[in-house]
């Protein structure tokens, strides 16, 4: 009970601090839970990449609505809560997937699954745009995981290159996507990340 309260009562503290934009404060709550939230992320999405893309999104929402903050709220719950909204639009988005490719199998109607193959046939022309921007390493990573389907030990052993390295490969990668979509001007020119 105490050692909760004091937990409490330091959290509380860097969360005032975290409003008033100190930094420090945001890297010793970022050191302090971003572990626990891998873990966490990771137990359900059972993906590395997902999970440490859940952790970086978590973070840039505190920092984002870091004047928001209610310090006297347990701060541990309202990042867990925010990674339990991210793993479950990532689940929904996977069902999407999972459906829309079964749907592949199957004839197409002229209908709304006329208009999904063109919406897949338009995001897959800008990724393969985007991705061809990469560096090299990146752009070879990243299609070896995403398009041919390999593993992350697959990728690693065949291009003599540590797990890790693979992993920050396909993170820069998808965060280079993320960062250069936009849906209004397909051509516009990306920059590399």
């Amino acid at each position: 009970m105490k050692k909760d309260l004091f937990i409490l009562n330091s959290d509380r503290a860097l969360v005032e601090s975290l409003k008033e934009g100190k930094i420090k404060a945001f890297e010793k709550l970022f050191n302090k839970y971003s572990k626990n939230l891998y873990g966490f992320a990771l137990g359900y999405l059972k993906s590395p990449v997902e999970a440490e893309g859940v952790v970086q999104d978590v973070f840039s929402k505190v920092w984002e609505k870091r004047a928001d903050l209610k310090p006297e709220h347990s701060f541990k719950s309202y990042i867990f809560t925010i990674a339990l909204n991210l793993i479950k639009k990532i689940f929904i988005k996977r069902n999407k997937i999972r459906t829309y490719l079964n749907s592949k199998e199957k004839v197409i109607d002229f209908d709304q699954s006329t208009l999904s193959q063109i919406d897949y046939n338009f995001m897959m022309k800008r990724v393969m745009e985007l991705v061809s921007k990469m560096p090299d390493r990146r752009r070879e990573t990243f299609i070896k995981s995403r398009f041919d389907g390999l593993s992350v030990k697959e990728i690693a052993k065949e291009m003599n290159v540590s797990p890790k390295t693979v992993e920050n490969q396909i993170t820069s990668a998808l965060r280079f996507i993320k960062l250069n979509w936009d849906f209004n001007e397909p051509q516009e020119k990306a920059q590399i990340v």
